[in-house]
């Protein structure tokens, strides 16, 4: 007797793959998490354009500076981020194909940069910049967890481009460099 079970809960006698992804897609959680990701933008953008300008300008030497490169890399972040959900809004609406959608999912880049909370002078940037810098990090998580679950394994590699550690690769290369001419 077989104990391979549909979705529904039914048993079957053959095996079915569930695509995560594709469910994922077409689910409540997934509205919510565009929504929230395109809202997030949307403030950022405001704040930014407002009252982030304001206070920059009261901000003296190194917090300016920190403050224009906390701003690109949020600007930057979010941008990523919002590549990523709109590419598989349209997944699921039919307007890429799934051979489309992976080729554009490439040249998204969900790169976490540093967490900025420990550089010198964070704490002298503006409370709304850190909160919206502090939200993006959580979506940012969000959608990076997501995406290494909607994914392929094949892909998961293609995507994670070079090493973690280049070192060790590099220690790599030498231990097979001289294993093979011992052997």
């Amino acid at each position: 007797m077989s104990n391979v079970f549909s979705v529904d809960g039914a048993q079957q006698n053959s095996a079915t793959t569930v695509s995560f992804g594709e469910r994922f897609q077409s689910s409540e959680q997934f509205d919510h998490i565009f929504r929230e990701g395109m809202a997030l933008v949307e403030r950022t953008a405001s704040y930014l354009d407002g009252p982030g300008r304001k206070e920059a300008k009261n901000l003296n030497g190194a917090a300016g500076v920190l403050y224009a490169t906390e701003s690109m890399r949020l600007t930057t972040r979010l941008l990523d981020l919002a590549s990523w959900l709109l590419i598989r809004r349209a997944l699921r609406e039919g307007e890429i194909t799934e051979e489309e959608a992976q080729k554009k999912r490439r040249r998204v880049k969900l790169q976490a940069f540093g967490r900025p909370s420990h550089v010198k002078g964070y704490s002298d940037l503006p409370n709304g910049l850190k909160g919206l810098i502090e939200e993006s990090f959580a979506l940012h998580d969000r959608i990076s967890q997501l995406d290494r679950a909607m994914s392929k394994p094949e892909e998961i590699d293609a995507l994670s481009g070079p090493a973690a550690n280049p070192v060790a690769q590099q220690v790599g290369l030498l231990e097979r460099a001289f294993a093979t001419k011992l052997s």
